[in-house]
């Protein structure tokens, strides 16, 4: 509280209190943490790539993917607390024009697109490349939470609670099969689902929804033989640990050299050319080389306290659609950890997930770093 004003009745001064207007302090300080702890495992883990500089990328600069990293960091947290001033009333008028752009962005992919180890995802800006994939997550967020604010009872209806998000939502799935962008697809299919969850549909759509997935599935394994070897990988990495299974076999070997303590930051050796994508998908494989179980331990709970620090956000939202983005901003941060170290681990199939705050990719971290910017908006509307 503060005084700001002051009035005069009669004779005696009254003063006026006034709130300042404050956001989630323990939200941010998480967020901070989290990008801290990121930014130095993007140096401990691409310095060895960097240097050798296989691609003719870097020039053989050491610091190459830090110092870009640190950069996006600090644009990001400037953004994100730049968003965090934005009221969410903003946010509801502008769901629509930004799903829009979104979808033309993502028309654009396939035809002037930027290609890279056999798929076309990013945008060429200048020297820059923007994935509009990570784009498409927040529109849907942002799109199905006015909707579903707009439709409120006509949720339970086939024709209103169903068919409009099925329809956006198999057109975006489209374009990104066109990249093709199958992981990206998966979580803006999940987090659809996740939002006409909260919105009142009824549970036997998503049931339903189930059974056709397995039945997809099956015809998936049966008539793709190229999807039956990823999951027979999957089951048995070492049956072909220097083809298909090479990427998580060394991941497993980085994961199991850390033991309790691991073997010190800087200190591990899969990052030295071994493991793939060591600063990218897999960077938290080089967390628990370096930092060891309980190294990672600690990741995995301050992600954990952040997730429940969110929903408590949602929970504690005045309006439906803050609530709504709320609850699924942070249910697209929970699903991306939780894929992120299932794939790593070898507790899902292997596909390209990347992990919040850590992996390397500048546009990505900008985007995370505003949807929590976003978040932080709907904390400041719930302590006035």
């Amino acid at each position: 509280m503060r005084y700001d004003s002051t009035r005069l009745t009669g004779s005696s001064p009254v003063a006026v209190k006034t709130r300042r207007e404050q956001m989630d302090g323990g939200f941010l300080m998480l967020v901070l943490a989290l990008l801290f702890m990121g930014l130095i495992l993007v140096l401990s883990s691409s310095y060895p790539r960097a240097y050798y500089d296989p691609g003719k990328v870097t020039g053989g600069k050491a610091l190459y993917y830090f110092l870009r990293q640190l950069v996006f960091a600090l644009l990001g947290t400037g953004l994100m607390l730049l968003l965090s001033r934005v009221p969410m009333r903003f946010y509801h008028r502008c769901a629509y024009p930004f799903l829009a752009m979104t979808l033309v962005l993502l028309v654009l992919v396939p035809l002037v697109g930027v290609k890279a180890n056999g798929s076309r995802r990013w945008l060429g800006v200048g020297s820059l490349t923007v994935q509009p994939s990570e784009l498409a997550k927040l529109a849907v967020i942002l799109c199905f939470s006015a909707m579903i604010c707009s439709f409120r009872e006509k949720m339970r209806t086939f024709r209103w609670g169903i068919l409009p998000f099925l329809g956006i939502l198999g057109v975006i799935v489209g374009l990104l099969v066109l990249e093709p962008h199958f992981s990206a697809s998966i979580i803006i299919l999940t987090i659809g689902g996740s939002m006409m969850f909260l919105g009142g549909v009824r549970l036997f759509w998503f049931i339903g929804a189930l059974g056709a997935a397995g039945a997809g599935l099956a015809v998936l394994l049966t008539f793709f033989p190229y999807a039956s070897t990823r999951i027979s990988t999957w089951l048995d990495p070492f049956s072909s640990p220097s083809a298909e299974g090479y990427q998580i076999v060394q991941s497993l070997y980085a994961i199991g050299s850390g033991g309790l303590s691991g073997l010190g930051l800087g200190a591990g050796r899969q990052k030295y050319l071994f493991l793939p994508e060591e600063h990218n998908d897999f960077i938290f494989s080089v967390a628990c080389e370096e930092l060891g179980f309980l190294g990672a331990a600690l990741i995995l709970i301050l992600f954990a306290l952040l997730i429940l620090r969110g929903y408590r956000i949602a929970l504690n939202c005045r309006s439906r659609f803050s609530f709504l983005v709320c609850a699924g901003i942070t249910t697209l941060l929970a699903l991306q950890v939780f894929l992120n170290v299932a794939v790593v681990t070898n507790l899902l199939p292997c596909t390209g997930i990347s992990l919040p705050f850590f992996s390397y990719g500048g546009t990505a971290l900008l985007i995370q770093l505003g949807e929590m910017g976003i978040v932080l908006s709907a904390s400041r509307e719930n302590m006035n």
